[in-house]
């Protein structure tokens, strides 16, 4: 239940401290005075969204915080699930919002998201303003109504996992034909990229080695020639480099006895000699080897012009990259190919998901028309007495051709409040008064299956009065002996029912208009209920018909 509330520097309010009792209480005033003020600044501590402008000139920020008793509500995992402190006693929320436009939000003076917020404040209180009563005629409230009465909570949490998992692989199989379709238009193109890398069978260093034969091929005569040239140097027939140097080793030979670095000089000889005999071994060979060879050099020409070709075809510098080039046209091919494969996969899947759905559907449904059954008798019942006899009411269930997000089950409420009129969708039939019955009604039937700690009616008694009135104040009594009940109203019938009397008033001070609240016992209730039968002025007549409210037992039969 709500303990308290407190609110500073909100719109008109300065400062402002209520505490609530438990089971049915009213709160009263004229109009404008500031209930709905009152209102916004709780609707605000528990996650609506922020307003600068809600600030009070001058002031830097408005705090507003509310105290909860969850003594009987067991919500120990949800605090533990989001890591906030847990007091069943006295639950703290509080809401400070900057006048730089900045917000805050506490849950036992632990910073929360308001996400958090708004989650634990919809566990904690349900606000029912007048604009909700149009949620009677949105076929979501109805739907969440039948779902509430037929404790298909678990199922739906199973079931919308469930969708979850069809609606992400509908989307993966939409990606994927996508893809595919795309694919399967540039397949030809790629397919002829790829072949066409693959008939040039790339080597990696091939081209520096082409590069280097051509160059070879080109010079093939100079090179012939030098090499002739060296080879006669070294080792021709009349003089030549390798005899001079064998002279030179006999003859440092013969200073060794007389000289003995001579030795040495002559080692190095030796072995300079050995060096040259090697090369010019080899000079003798690569010059029989290299010849001009017109074939050889159109073959090797061939070969770099395609492949010059290729790398200025695919804006690349090597054969390497030719080569990346050729892996990746390939794995773009494999994957066209596997699309198929993976479109069956994923299809399979998504009629195996959606065969579950349909069932787990089926079963929420047929626990929804179990229940609409009774929904049907206990509105019906709960109308009659509210003054309204010939009420006839049903849940019209209509199938989907496939699974939604709640199920199969499209619902309608159909309503009819006189005789031989038939029944009709209940925006298209029911007037301003018959739906606040009708609402309070629903309300009522569902209060203990939501297990809500609170309730707030603000003013749900629209365009009732009399007897009906102190009907509809006795379903709040009702109520209230299971839950906390606050109804905001301007009926007299209504404001005697409740347990606690709260009265909303505007004080001038030296510096502004504020909202006051005070709680009203005795004299002062009986002199605001006068107020509200006859007006502004007091009579001996509204006095005691106040006094006669306020002693008055329901005549209704609880509903």
């Amino acid at each position: 239940m709500l303990k308290s509330l407190s609110i500073r520097n909100f719109i008109l309010i300065d400062r402002l401290n209520i505490e609530f009792e438990d089971g049915f209480s009213v709160v009263t005033g004229e109009t404008g005075a500031g209930k709905s003020i009152i209102l916004g600044a709780l609707a605000l501590v528990l996650g609506q969204r922020a307003d600068s402008k809600s600030i009070q000139a001058h002031a830097e920020k408005c705090i507003v915080e509310a105290v909860f008793d969850l003594s009987a509500y067991h919500l120990e995992a949800f605090f533990s699930e989001h890591d906030l402190e847990y007091d069943t006693r006295n639950c703290i929320l509080r809401r400070e919002l900057l006048s730089s436009g900045k917000s805050r939000a506490f849950v036992n003076d632990t910073p929360a998201p308001l996400s958090v917020i708004k989650l634990l404040g919809d566990r904690l209180i349900d606000i029912h303003s007048q604009h909700q009563n149009l949620l009677l005629a949105d076929t979501h409230f109805q739907l969440n109504v039948v779902d509430v009465m037929s404790r298909t909570e678990t199922l739906l949490k199973t079931y919308r996992e469930a969708y979850g998992r069809y609606l992400s692989l509908s989307t993966q199989l939409t990606g994927l034909a996508e893809k595919a379709a795309k694919a399967k238009e540039e397949e030809e193109y790629l397919r002829f990229q790829y072949e066409e890398l693959k008939a040039a069978r790339l080597i990696e260093n091939e081209q520096a080695e082409l590069e280097e034969e051509w160059d070879t091929l080109t010079h093939a005569e100079e090179i012939k020639l030098a090499l002739y040239k060296v080879a006669t140097l070294l080792n021709g027939d009349e003089q030549n480099v390798i005899g001079m140097i064998k002279e030179s080793v006999s003859a440092m030979t013969g200073l060794a006895s007389c000289f003995p670095k001579a030795g040495e000089y002559a080692e190095r000889l030796r072995s300079a000699c050995i060096d040259l005999n090697d090369l010019s071994s080899e000079m003798e060979v690569l010059k029989e080897d290299i010849e001009y060879d017109p074939e050889r050099m159109e073959r090797v020409n061939s070969r770099l012009n395609m492949l010059y070709f290729l790398q200025q075809k695919h804006r690349v510098s090597s054969v390497r990259e030719l080569i990346a080039c050729r892996d990746a046209f390939e794995e773009q091919l494999q994957l066209i190919d596997s699309f198929d494969e993976q479109i069956a996969s994923l299809t399979g899947q998504r009629e195996d998901v959606c065969r579950r759905l349909t069932e787990q559907a089926a079963q929420i449904s047929t626990l929804r028309k179990k229940a609409a059954a009774s929904v049907e008798q206990q509105l019906v019942r709960r109308m009659q007495q509210l003054g309204m006899p010939n009420t006839r009411f049903r849940i019209e269930f209509t199938a989907r051709p496939r699974p939604a997000a709640d199920g199969i089950d499209e619902i309608a409420f159909l309503f009819s409040a006189n005789r031989n009129e038939p029944l009709k969708p209940v925006a298209q039939t029911a007037s301003g008064g018959e739906i606040s019955r009708l609402m309070l009604c629903v309300k009522a039937m569902i209060a203990g299956f939501a297990a809500l700690p609170a309730i707030i009616f603000d003013e749900i008694d629209a365009g009732t009065s009399g007897d009906i009135a102190d009907r509809m104040a006795g379903i709040m009594r009702e109520l209230g002996r299971n839950m906390q009940v606050i109804a905001i109203t301007h009926l007299p019938q209504i404001a005697a029912g409740g347990r606690a009397h709260y009265f909303v008033y505007k004080e001038d001070t030296d510096e502004r208009t504020c909202t006051r609240i005070r709680r009203l016992d005795g004299a002062e209730r009986v002199h605001e209920i006068a107020r509200m039968l006859s007006g502004a002025t007091l009579t001996e007549a509204s006095v005691a018909n106040a006094k006669e409210l306020l002693n008055l037992k329901p005549q209704a039969d609880p509903v």
